[in-house]
This record gives C-alpha cells, sequence and structure tokens, in this order.
C-alpha cells in the first residue's frame, strides 16, 4: 500500500519543521510515528505511558514478551532512566549517537510504561543520529519507544515506502525521512554485573558497531555468554522474514528462486557487486523487500563473509530462513 498524503509528511528542506511539529503532536497525543532513523525506520510513541505503547505493540502485533528500544537526545537523558556504570558511559561517549543500544538496569523511577520493557528489570536505550528522529524527540521532550515500523517478524523497513506497505493505516504519521544509511538495526550491548562486581558485557545482537569495537574498548576478557530468554529486540529466532523460503549460500539460482547476489556472485539483484559489506547492510532490507515482491516462490541469497558488520547481516539472515 503506497504511503498517502493523509498519514505522509515529507520531512526534508523547507518542509522538514512542519512536519516535525505534526509528528510531535501526534506523539503527545498517544498516537504513533513512523520516523527515520540511521539503521531503519521505527514506529516511535512516548514511552511513558501504557496506552502509546500498548498502540505500538497493537499495530505491529508485536508479543508482548519483546522488550522496545527507547530513544533519548542524549546521555544525561538516558542516565535518568537507567543506571550507568563507568562501561556503560565508555560505550555511550564512544559510539552516541549512533547504531548502539545498551541493555541497563532501569530506574525505579524512570517513569516509563511497564510494558516498554516486557516486565523485565532492565531498559534497552539508545541515542539515534539522524536528524529527523533527534529533532522529534527534542520536539517532544520524551523519551521515544521505537521499534522498527513494520509487521512484527516481517523485513525491517530502511524507507518510508517499506513502513507504508507493511503498515499502512495503522499508523498514525509517518514521516518521510528517505532511505536509511545503515539500514540494519543497531548493535544491542548488555553490561551485566554490580554490587561490587567487575561488570562484563554482551552482545545481544549483532549490529553496524562490530563486537570487535566493544571488546577494544571493555575488554575481551569481560565478556560473558547472554542469559537464556529474550532479553532485548531481535532475539526471536525467526525474524526478518520475506514471507517464503530463504536458501542461504547459495552459488546460483534454481528455478524457481529469486536471486540475491553478493560480490562475485551474481543475482537479480545484489547486495553489493563490489563486495562491501557496508554496502550490502545498507542494501540488505530493500533487497528481501524486492525478493519478497517478485513472482519467484523462493528466494535463494549469496554468501556473505562472517567478517565485521558481515556478522550482523549473516545474524538477520539466518532469522529470515529460520
Amino acid at each position: 500500500m503506497p504511503a498517502t498524503k493523509s498519514n505522509c509528511l515529507l520531512a526534508q528542506g523547507d518542509n522538514a519543521g512542519l512536519a516535525i511539529a505534526r509528528a510531535a503532536q501526534v506523539i503527545h497525543d498517544g498516537g504513533t510515528v513512523a520516523v527515520p532513523t540511521e539503521t531503519v525506520y521505527g514506529l516511535a510513541a512516548r514511552a511513558d505511558r501504557d496506552a502509546a505503547v500498548a498502540a505500538i505493540y497493537r499495530a505491529k502485533g508485536r508479543p508482548d514478551f519483546n522488550p522496545l528500544i527507547v530513544h533519548v537526545t542524549d546521555l544525561a537523558a538516558a542516565e535518568r532512566l537507567a543506571w550507568f556504570d563507568d562501561s556503560a558511559r565508555a560505550l555511550a561517549a564512544a559510539f552516541w549517537p549512533g547504531p548502539l543500544t545498551l541493555v541497563l538496569p532501569r530506574r525505579a523511577d524512570a517513569g516509563l510504561s511497564a510494558a516498554v520493557c516486557a516486565g523485565l528489570p532492565t531498559v534497552a536505550l539508545r541515542c539515534p543520529a539522524h536528524p529527523v528522529m533527534r529533532a522529534l524527540i527534542a520536539r517532544t521532550s520524551l523519551p521515544l519507544a521505537a521499534p522498527s515500523a513494520n509487521r512484527s517478524g516481517a523485513v525491517s523497513p530502511t524507507s518510508a515506502a517499506h513502513v507504508a506497505a507493511s503498515l499502512g493505516g495503522r499508523v498514525d504519521l509517518i514521516l518521510d525521512g528517505g532511505d536509511c544509511a545503515r539500514g540494519i538495526e543497531s548493535t544491542i550491548v548488555a553490561i551485566r554485573g554490580g554490587d561490587g562486581a567487575v561488570p562484563g558485557w554482551t552482545v545481544l545482537r549483532p549490529g553496524p558497531i562490530d563486537r570487535d569495537q566493544i571488546a577494544a574498548l571493555l575488554g575481551p576478557d569481560r565478556e560473558v555468554e547472554a542469559a537464556d530468554g529474550i532479553t532485548a529486540p531481535g532475539q526471536l529466532a525467526s525474524h526478518y522474514a520475506p514471507g517464503k523460503p530463504v536458501r542461504l549460500d547459495a552459488g546460483g539460482p534454481a528455478p524457481d528462486e529469486f536471486m540475491i547476489g553478493f560480490g562475485a556472485v551474481p543475482g537479480d539483484i545484489s547486495l553489493s557487486q563490489s563486495g562491501d559489506l557496508a554496502e550490502a547492510a545498507s542494501r540488505l532490507y530493500a533487497c528481501l523487500h524486492t525478493a519478497a515482491a517478485a513472482l519467484a516462490p523462493r528466494i535463494a541469497i549469496a554468501p556473505v563473509p562472517d567478517t565485521s558488520i558481515g556478522r550482523a547481516i549473516n545474524d538477520r539472515l539466518r532469522r529470515a530462513a529460520a
């Protein structure tokens, strides 16, 4: 479904200020706004009202045990919601604003809707870099819960058109800020420890900030295994699904397959003909959307190196194929 004039506003150039103002009013009134970030489009609502957060879950068809990421303007705003130790502050200083989410112990006085954290004692926080999202947070003066702006489990959106096709009238307003630059969701890192213990860290979801960058800052010897259960977004075994069977590490297509190529492996479309992993990440969901809309009933995807941001790409592909 294409975005309609009634629910899609251009948030670029001369139109940006008016679009942000209207979106902020929708947020204040408890509504939902699809807004671009540097990773993917998010479905934003105020994080301090149960009804507003419930509207996110309802629009996405998202299971209520899957927590949401709360977006803030800066470290000071984040520290009003969660307890930060030296490790968490070091990560924020190095990678905020940017595509890093921190899972930290929630403050008792955070004032967040309980549904945001899905009953967990932690909260997932991110300070985004995209100017439209930053302007919306600043205009509302509120922390914004914002998972990806698509039906739960489906391919994430990297354009306003993707949002409109997936959610349509389920979202009150779509801010069209162009295509997302990174094209893959934020890295999620949990900081664990306390009571005098040396805190450890865990990558709960790979993303644009690579594990090696986290290890270089916090120390590889302090990495710990993830706890059992769902403690952050993006951990469901089946996720990012295009609605068709997906075959990974394909050297070429079968007759009934739409082929997504990479590097020297050609296809009907390519993540990156030059084999550039950053380009592949930025094009991943757009390619999956194209493959989902193709006539072929199945999808084949060329091998992607499991290094750097390739780890995040392969994480999404494995979940898409599950």
